[in-house]
């Protein structure tokens, strides 16, 4: 079965839900030395949540990446895992150049921006969501989730900055329109203003209700719904 197949048959099936929520909101990553993550991950500007021990044999250190609902749990006998061996931990940001050059000014090595080869799903590099193929640069359209950057914490578990800006239909409720930080509704603003000055462009005039477009552009991309023209 094709990707395109499993997708139209996953839209076709009918909901399941027991109309429970069931929330993802921690995620055990294995380290070796519980101090020298415990820098890093603070490095990083996450929220320290807790760092609780009890005697010698049993630590735990929770740390929240800003604006996510998911916490990160490391620390003494948490996880039977080799240290190093997480690998695909996704962290999802408005803007990644801004994103990555945030983590350089902290002292963080990470990767150049990359992108997909457009269904190219074999090659030489590191495996990730689209194959083993990284091409240099965002992605030549700027499409929602096909750009990316790369870094690791110090025992090697490998994280990954993923840039989306207009989610798939499905994806979010799309009663809502919510930001989890200013920095991200800056970004909406702008890619609004953006389409709104080429629309304004096309009717060669001031449009008077620049508020209400502004509302419908943000609200429409963020539920991958068609933007207004």
């Amino acid at each position: 079965m094709t990707a395109s197949e499993m997708r139209r048959e996953a839209e076709a099936a009918p909901s399941k839900s027991p109309g429970l929520d069931l929330k993802l909101e921690i995620v055990v990553i294995p380290v070796s030395d519980v101090d020298r993550a415990k820098a890093f991950y603070a490095r990083l500007g996450w929220r320290l949540d807790a760092d609780y021990a009890s005697g010698d044999d049993y630590r735990v250190i929770q740390f929240t990446p800003p604006g996510s609902g998911c916490s990160v749990i490391f620390g003494r006998n948490v996880t039977g895992a080799a240290p190093g061996s997480v690998q695909g931990l996704y962290l999802i940001v408005s803007d990644l150049d801004a994103a990555r050059a945030d983590l350089l000014s902290r002292g963080i090595d990470v990767s150049e921006i990359f992108h997909d080869g457009g269904g190219a799903y074999s090659g030489p590099d590191e495996p990730y969501l689209f194959g083993r193929l990284r091409l240099s640069g965002p992605d030549p359209e700027r499409r929602s989730y096909r750009s990316f950057a790369s870094f690791r914490d110090p025992d090697g578990n490998g994280w990954l900055f993923q840039e989306i800006t207009a989610r798939l239909p499905g994806r979010i409720d799309t009663t809502e329109t919510t930001f989890t930080s200013p920095r991200e509704l800056a970004g909406a603003l702008r890619r609004a203003a953006a389409a709104h000055g080429e629309h304004e462009k096309r009717i060669g005039a001031r449009d008077e209700n620049w508020p209400d477009w502004y509302a419908d552009y943000i609200a429409r991309e963020q539920a991958g719904k068609p933007l207004p023209s």
